[in-house]
C-alpha cells in the first residue's frame, strides 16, 4: 500500500466515523473531507471544486425544483381525493398510497414524491380513524423502491450512470434501470400489502406545529366565477366535495346575507361565499371548486422585478392599531398595503365580511402583501408573526403544466435527444418561467446540504480511485470471491452496499463503492455493467435505519416511530430485493 493510498483510506475512514458519530451535519463532514484531501495532496487544488460542476449536482437540483413543481399543482392529490372515499380497508389504502408513491417516485426524485404524499395519507388516516404509522414507513419505504425504477428517481442511479460513463464511455439510459428495477419495486409493494403487520400497532407520531397552535376556524371569502366547477350545485356537493373540512358560514348574494345556509342551497354564479376552515382543507376547496379568493383590495406594490407576493400569518397583539377596528375602517390596503385574506378566532363563528370584522388582540389573521415589506408591516401595525408555516392559502391552483414538461424532458431524455442534466435543468428553468414555482419556492425546494455533500465528495471518490485505491480493494474482495460462484460474487457487491449505505449516506456510498465494483468485476473477468447495477440498488434500497436515507428520516416524527422499528419491516423487504434482484441483474445484464 502506497503512502497516497493510506492517506485516501485514511480520510475515508475518518469520514465514515464522523458520519457515524452525527456530530456534524453531512454536508459538513464531506466539505471537511474536501478539504483535507487537497491539503495533504491528493486532490490537487485545481480540481478541489470540480465537484459542483459535475452534471450530478444539476440533475439532483432539477430533479428536486421538478418534483416542487408537481407538488404544488394539486393535480395528484385531487385525483386521490376522488377515490379515497371507496378505499375502505386498510390493506387497499396502503396498496394504492404505496402503489402511488412508487411510480411517482420512479419519475421524480423519491423524497419529493413522499412529501407530495404524506398529506393525501394524513387525510385518509384521519378519515377512516387509522393510525397513520400503518402507512407512512411502507410509502417511505415504496419510494425507495420506485426510485431504482428510472435514471432520475434516485441520486444512486445517477452517479453509477456517471460512473459507467467514465468507464466505458457511454454512461447508462434513462430506462436501462427499468427492468431490474421494476421487478423489485413490484415485489415489494406486493410484500408491504401484507408486511405492514409487522409494524408496532397504534404508535402516535409527535404533535406538529400546527396542531399544537391548533388554529381551526379560519374564515375566508371566496368568489363563484363563471369557469367554477360548483355554480349550479348545493353547499352539500362543496362540503363533500371539501370532504367535510370545510363549511359554508354564509352566502352573499346581491349584498343579501344567507348565514348558516341550509345543505340543499343551490350555489349560483358571482355569489360569495364564507368558508369556514383549516387552512389547507379552505387552500383545498378553493382550488378543486374553481373559486376565486375575493380580492377587492388593489394588488400589493412591488418595488422590483425579485418582488415576490406572499401571506404570512400573524396573532393581534394587545397594543395593535387593529384592536376594535375592522380593515376597511382603518383602510389596511390604502396605508399598509396588505390585504386581509382571512381571520380566525378562537370560539367564533364569523358570517360577516372580512373587512367589516373588529379585530381583537388574539385574532389570528392571514396577510397578503410584499414578503419583502410584511415583517416591518406587522411591526408597524402592532402583530407578533407565528412561528413559520406552510400558508398557501389563495396560491394553489391545479396545472398540468408541470406534469406536461416532467414528461416532455423524460421524452427527450429517452429519446437521446438531450442529455440528462440538459433536459431537466431545462424542466426546472421552464417551469419558473411559466409561474409554476417563483424564485423563491425554487431556491427553497433544493436540497443544498445534498448539493454540497455531492460537490465535495466527488474529488475525493475521485481520488481514492487515481491513487489505486479501488483496485486494492477490489483485489482483496476479488480473493474473497474465488471461493464463491459468480453469482455470490454480485450477492457481496449487492449485501456491502447496503451493509454501508447506513453509515454513509446512498450517495456517498455510491461515490465510494461504484468504482470498486467495476475494478471487482474486471478482475474477476466479468462486465462491470451487472455490479454497478447491483451496487445502485443496495445503496438506494437502504430499509434497516431511519439515518440511512432522508426518506426514512421524514416519516419517523410523523409515525411514531422508533430506530429500531424500521429492521422489523426492512430486514425482510432487503432479502427480497437480494433475493429477486440478483437473478433479475443476472437476466438483463450478464455477466460475460
Amino acid at each position: 500500500m502506497t503512502h497516497q493510498q493510506m492517506l485516501a483510506f485514511a480520510i475515508v475512514a475518518g469520514m465514515m466515523a464522523l458520519f457515524v458519530w452525527g456530530r456534524f451535519r453531512y454536508d459538513v463532514v464531506a466539505a471537511l473531507s474536501l478539504l483535507v484531501a487537497v491539503v495533504v495532496g491528493i486532490v490537487p487544488a485545481d480540481k478541489a471544486f470540480s465537484g459542483f460542476s459535475d452534471d450530478i449536482v444539476i440533475i439532483v437540483a432539477s430533479a428536486l425544483l421538478v418534483s416542487a413543481a408537481v407538488s404544488k399543482s394539486g393535480v395528484l392529490e385531487a385525483g386521490l381525493n376522488r377515490i379515497a372515499p371507496y378505499l375502505r380497508t386498510t390493506q387497499i389504502q396502503i396498496v394504492v398510497l404505496v402503489g402511488v408513491v412508487t411510480v411517482l417516485s420512479s419519475f421524480v426524485k423519491n423524497i419529493g414524491a413522499l412529501a407530495m404524499m404524506i398529506p393525501v395519507a394524513f387525510q385518509i388516516a384521519r378519515r377512516t380513524n387509522t393510525s397513520p404509522s400503518a402507512f407512512l414507513m411502507p410509502m417511505a419505504f415504496g419510494s425507495l423502491l420506485g426510485g431504482i425504477v428510472t435514471l432520475v428517481g434516485t441520486s444512486p442511479n445517477i452517479i453509477v450512470s456517471r460512473v459507467r460513463g467514465e468507464l466505458l464511455g457511454e454512461p447508462f439510459g434513462m430506462f436501462d434501470f427499468t427492468p431490474v428495477g421494476a421487478g423489485i419495486a413490484l415485489a415489494g409493494v406486493v410484500f408491504l400489502a401484507f408486511g405492514y403487520r409487522l409494524l408496532p400497532q397504534g404508535r402516535k407520531g409527535a404533535a406538529s406545529l400546527d396542531e399544537a397552535l391548533n388554529i381551526k376556524n379560519y374564515v375566508t371569502e371566496a368568489r363563484v366565477t363563471p369557469e367554477s366547477e360548483i355554480a349550479g350545485q348545493t353547499v352539500a356537493d362543496l362540503r363533500r366535495m371539501a370532504n367535510d373540512e370545510v363549511k359554508v358560514a354564509a352566502i352573499i348574494r346581491n349584498e343579501t346575507r344567507s348565514s348558516s345556509p341550509l345543505p340543499d342551497a343551490t350555489i349560483r354564479e358571482n355569489d360569495l361565499l364564507m368558508l369556514e376552515g383549516e387552512p389547507d382543507a379552505l387552500e383545498s376547496a378553493v382550488a378543486r371548486a374553481g373559486l376565486k379568493l375575493s380580492r377587492e383590495h388593489r394588488q400589493p406594490e412591488m418595488d422590483e422585478a425579485t418582488d415576490e407576493i406572499g401571506v404570512i400569518e400573524a396573532v393581534i397583539g394587545p397594543n395593535s392599531v387593529l384592536t376594535g377596528i375592522s380593515a376597511e375602517r382603518i383602510a389596511l390596503f390604502e396605508r399598509f398595503h396588505v390585504n386581509l385574506i382571512a381571520v380566525s378566532r378562537s370560539g367564533q363563528r364569523f358570517t360577516e365580511r372580512l373587512r367589516t370584522i373588529n379585530l381583537r388582540p388574539g385574532d389570528v389573521i392571514v396577510l397578503q402583501g410584499n414578503l419583502k415589506k410584511l415583517p416591518d408591516t406587522l411591526k408597524e401595525l402592532g402583530c407578533l408573526p407565528l412561528a413559520e408555516r406552510d400558508i398557501r392559502l389563495g396560491s394553489a391552483r391545479r396545472s398540468l403544466l408541470p406534469i406536461a414538461i416532467l414528461a416532455a424532458a423524460m421524452v427527450l431524455v429517452a429519446f437521446n435527444i438531450l442529455p440528462v442534466a440538459i433536459a431537466f435543468f431545462g424542466a426546472g428553468v421552464l417551469l419558473v418561467l411559466f409561474g409554476s414555482l417563483n424564485l423563491r419556492e425554487a431556491y427553497e425546494t433544493i436540497d443544498w446540504p445534498i448539493i454540497v455533500m455531492l460537490g465535495a465528495l466527488i474529488p475525493v471518490s475521485e481520488a481514492i480511485r487515481t491513487t489505486g485505491g479501488t483496485d486494492l480493494i477490489a483485489g482483496w474482495l476479488s480473493s474473497a470471491a474465488n471461493m464463491l460462484p459468480p453469482t455470490g460474487a454480485l450477492v457481496l457487491i449487492m449485501v456491502a452496499a447496503m451493509a454501508v449505505t447506513p453509515f454513509l449516506n446512498n450517495a456517498a456510498t455510491v461515490l465510494v463503492m461504484a468504482p470498486i465494483a467495476a475494478s471487482f468485476a474486471t478482475q474477476l473477468g466479468f462486465r462491470p455493467d451487472p455490479f454497478l447495477m447491483a451496487v445502485a440498488i443496495g445503496a438506494a434500497c437502504d430499509f434497516l435505519t431511519p439515518i440511512g436515507h432522508q426518506c426514512n428520516t421524514l416519516v419517523m416524527g410523523p409515525g411514531g416511530y422508533r430506530f429500531g422499528d424500521y429492521w422489523r419491516l426492512g430486514l425482510p423487504l432487503s432479502i427480497i430485493v437480494v433475493v429477486v434482484g440478483i437473478p433479475l441483474i443476472m437476466v438483463f445484464w450478464p455477466l460475460r
